[in-house]
């Protein structure tokens, strides 16, 4: 169904889920850059701080090109739509770039490597933000309807799901062992050459997805031409939409800490050298993805379609930060090193320690996927709402605008895991599944994947009590979009 009398815009399932296959396109990219550092320091031939900076550097540098692409988005009204020309444009640079840094960059002399990488590397990322804008953007083309929206968060939670715990399947278990445990160049190899054509393939199906939806009357207010968007309007709308802003204190917390949580150093730190177990690290997923599914439809599905994505986000969170507590406790207080897991090629039964553990991850990923898989649904109800509050559409000025401070927050995550293990290493390396344990490690490994997430849902539970979009209040915003649109496409009488 798309449309019914009441003016609500409206989408067929496949499109919501066809989007929300987007974001698999560009996490392949992303999954792939997390390894960046190692490429840096043991291929280029870069020290492991310099490594980690950049790494910081180029995410700003990812932050501020997308208030450019945003206003460049919000005046694109062309025949091939709105957000399409950045999904083809995206996956176009995407390509071809990351195969400069991965293929074209050793091919010259040392002393030209690294700067040659930094260039691909910032043209890389504006082809990253053209493509991710249109996952937040073409959600408010797809649909208003306050019971529907949220169904993308299912299944960009499923999908998301399914890629986190396949992907660190791949790249660790799998790939790494492959190759002798080392990052070597036919590790990076043979990982672009899967996903590439798995990134590919996902940018064909999102653009599939909302060719019919991505049209100017499903736009805003539904009108042919839009208010002109200048770059200080940025500005105006971070300074009066109350809720853009708590939500960004939110989501930018969340994704340091999911930065950090997700980068590969950590895994190796937490899983190889406090466990003494590197295979866990690809493992864990698999553990945890049925259940987290299972989670995500009570939690989205039944509890968030019910009462609102402010209520889900809000509890969702208070389950994580506590599920996050009990695993720091377990770390702290119970012998790591007992970690086993069927799969892992040193399994020999369960262990205390191990069950309680992916009982525990069980529970944490359930509640994170529900809180991480309703950060883009919220983006599209701040849209509305600024559309109701100032009656400007502007999806990719608040698209861009949230990820710019999300970008900038967050690309402190591998700089401050080169610093932290600068600090507590005297190797110019950074740790490998050889490096032998010490207590410092220990510590930088478990704040790293668990305590600056924790802080990440304390300040969700925070910013969620000043949040002021429940319920009650979009489905208000709703109707009044809706009565709008009717006006401006009744014919006025002569």
């Amino acid at each position: 169904m798309e449309q019914r009398n009441d003016g609500i815009n409206r989408a067929k399932w496949w499109q919501i889920a066809g989007l929300a296959v987007n974001d698999v396109g560009t996490n392949t990219y992303m999954w792939m850059m997390i390894f960046i550092s190692y490429y840096l320091n043991g291929i280029v031939g870069v020290g492991v701080v310099l490594a980690s900076s950049l790494a910081t550097i180029m995410r700003l540098w990812d932050g501020v090109t997308d208030p450019i692409i945003g206003v460049i988005l919000d005046k694109t009204n062309g025949k091939f739509g709105k957000n399409r020309p950045f999904l083809v444009i995206g996956q176009a640079i995407m390509l071809v770039m990351s195969a400069c840094m991965f293929f074209v960059t050793p091919k010259f002399p040392k002393v030209a490597q690294f700067i040659l990488f930094v260039i691909f590397y910032a043209v890389y990322i504006i082809g990253y933000t053209c493509q991710c804008v249109v996952t937040k953007s073409a959600q408010t083309c797809l649909t208003s309807d306050q019971k529907q929206r949220p169904t993308f968060g299912i299944y960009s939670g499923i999908l998301s799901s399914l890629f986190f715990t396949l992907a660190p399947l791949y790249s660790y278990t799998y790939l790494l062992g492959k190759h002798g445990y080392q990052f070597d160049m036919g590790y990076f190899a043979e990982m672009w050459r899967f996903g590439a054509i798995m990134s590919l393939v996902c940018t064909i199906i999102a653009y599939l997805a909302i060719r019919g939806k991505d049209k100017p009357e499903f736009y805003g207010t539904g009108k042919n031409s839009e208010e002109p968007i200048r770059l200080k309007d940025y500005w105006e709308v971070l300074k009066h939409n109350k809720a853009l802003q708590m939500l960004v204190i939110s989501a930018s917390t969340d994704k340091l800490g999911r930065q950090m949580n997700g980068n590969a150093t950590v895994a190796i730190i937490l899983y190889a050298i406090i466990c003494g177990n590197a295979a866990a690290a690809g493992l864990v997923g698999t553990y945890t993805i049925i259940p987290g599914i299972i989670m995500l439809f009570f939690g989205i599905g039944i509890f968030t379609r019910k009462f609102g994505q402010k209520n889900g986000f809000t509890y969702a969170s208070y389950g994580a930060g506590i599920m996050l507590i009990a695993l720091i406790a377990l770390f702290i207080f119970g012998d790591p090193t007992k970690l086993s897991l069927p799969g892992d090629g040193i399994f020999t039964g369960w262990n205390g320690f191990s069950l309680l553990f992916v009982i525990l991850m069980v529970l944490f990923s359930g509640f994170q996927n529900i809180a991480g898989s309703l950060v883009y649904p919220m983006t599209a109800d701040c849209t509305d709402y600024e559309v109701y509050r100032s009656g400007k559409y502007v999806p990719g000025l608040i698209g861009t605008l949230f990820s710019f401070i999300d970008k900038l927050i967050s690309s402190l995550a591998p700089l401050l895991v080169g610093v932290l293990c600068a600090l507590v290493s005297s190797s110019s390396e950074l740790p490998t599944a050889e490096t032998p344990y010490s207590t410092g490690l220990a510590v930088v490994g478990i704040i790293s994947m668990f305590g600056v997430l924790l802080i990440g849902y304390i300040c969700n539970i925070i910013a969620m009590h000043f949040y002021p979009l429940d319920k009650k209040m979009m489905d208000s915003i709703a109707e009044d979009i809706a009565r709008i649109k009717r006006e401006s496409q009744t014919p006025v009488a002569k």
